[in-house]
């Protein structure tokens, strides 16, 4: 990819300027990063539009840092959110944190000559004393944090907003001037904590910092990927559940996610029509985490079992105690979804069949046979339910 490509695909805004950002690059390599709170386990894919920008950047030969949150990821952003957050401990961040390098390894290059650098926010903000804390605070006003959407929001519903929550942008912010960086890359719905970050680089450090905001990968109701429960594309689900969750893709999120997860021609959806622009978005994105190979057999999996009908021949196997029970403990039961919440949004959603017959009624008693039957969940996953 050239500069600009780099500067325009998948991107939302570059400040001050994508020309003077692109002026810099020309001239000397610069240092850059993304912020990722372990708050969750898992990355998904709505990270992945980061870290395939930080590759992006890394192929032209400037330095990447992976940075990973973990002093920020207790307090957890606030941005967007209705209500606060629970505190997380140091403990639980440093579980949730221990196989991010792993997952980001999926598309970042840790190993190689231009090898990205992961560093911990804990290095400098544990170190602050309470004098540089409020030297820090002395640099961003109440009034502008409290004009942001989501607090003017709580407040009119009159819901708390906490003091911790309040400083977030201020400690993100302070990331920036710790490493000493030229730009900050982030989700478009991170920009006030970025813009916190340049001003602080600013009046401390008297420097230019660069902000880059890519867009973000939402389905047709506005709901960021990855964080509406049920919608999430884990980097560590495997290669047939990426594929197919990509699958179940409505067509109106094609070209977006086309744009954000590959490197295809944008104009496919147009020549290769919803389905086909589909099926290489899915192959291409999962070859991204998976092996080329992996991908294939996902491909062919989805092909024998959603376009042909046909149900796999190497079906997973689960035994149930009871010989009745109600759909929604039934689908629960498969493992085949996470908590009960989300077997009933697949009951709800018309997701569900037994044996080729639709369910919708979560309270609906089901008999299992003596013989077993097929139970479906969502597109592409099947189980056989037999009674111990």
């Amino acid at each position: 990819m050239t500069i600009d490509e780099v500067l325009t695909r998948g991107v939302a805004e570059i400040l001050p300027s994508k020309e003077g950002l692109a002026e810099i690059m020309a001239k000397r390599k610069i240092t850059l990063y993304q912020g990722f709170d372990p708050t969750s386990p898992k990355l998904h894919i709505g990270h992945m539009i980061g870290l395939r920008k930080l590759a992006q950047f890394q192929k032209l030969g400037h330095k990447v840092i992976f940075l990973i949150g973990d002093f920020t990821g207790m307090i957890g952003d606030p941005t967007d959110k209705t209500a606060a957050r629970h505190l997380l401990t140091k403990e639980h961040v440093h579980k949730n944190l221990e196989d991010y390098k792993n997952q980001a390894g999926k598309i970042l290059d840790f190993d190689g000559p231009n090898k990205a650098g992961v560093r911990f926010n804990s290095e400098w903000h544990s170190k602050l004393s309470e004098e540089d804390f409020l030297r820090l605070a002395s640099h961003i006003t109440a009034q502008q944090t409290m004009e942001r959407d989501f607090f003017q929001e709580r407040l009119k519903s009159e819901k708390p907003i906490y003091l911790h929550e309040f400083l977030y942008p201020l400690i993100q912010g302070y990331d920036s001037v710790a490493m000493g960086v030229d730009l900050e890359v982030g989700g478009n719905d991170q920009l006030f904590n970025m813009l916190v970050g340049r001003t602080l680089m600013k009046d401390l450090e008297n420097k230019e910092k660069f902000v880059l905001t890519t867009k973000l990968l939402e389905d047709p109701s506005g709901a960021k990927m990855g964080k509406t429960e049920g919608n999430a594309v884990n980097l560590t689900d495997s290669a047939q559940d990426i594929f197919g969750k990509i699958m179940a893709f409505p067509d109106k999120m094609l070209p977006l996610a086309i744009e954000l997860l590959t490197d295809l021609p944008v104009n496919i959806v147009e020549e290769k029509g919803p389905l086909e622009a589909k099926k290489k978005l899915a192959y291409d994105v999962t070859t991204q985490i998976h092996t080329v190979e992996e991908a294939e057999k996902a491909y062919a999996y989805f092909e024998k079992t959603f376009q042909k009908r046909e149900t796999p021949e190497d079906l997973k196997t689960v035994k149930i105690s009871e010989s009745h029970l109600p759909l929604l403990d039934l689908v629960f039961a498969t493992h085949l979804a996470s908590s009960r919440s989300e077997a009933k949004r697949l009951i709800n959603q018309k997701a569900i069949d037994i044996d080729g017959q639709e369910q919708n009624d979560p309270a609906k008693e089901i008999e299992i046979p003596d013989k077993g039957f097929v139970v479906r969940v969502g597109k592409v996953k099947f189980v056989k339910v037999v009674i111990k």
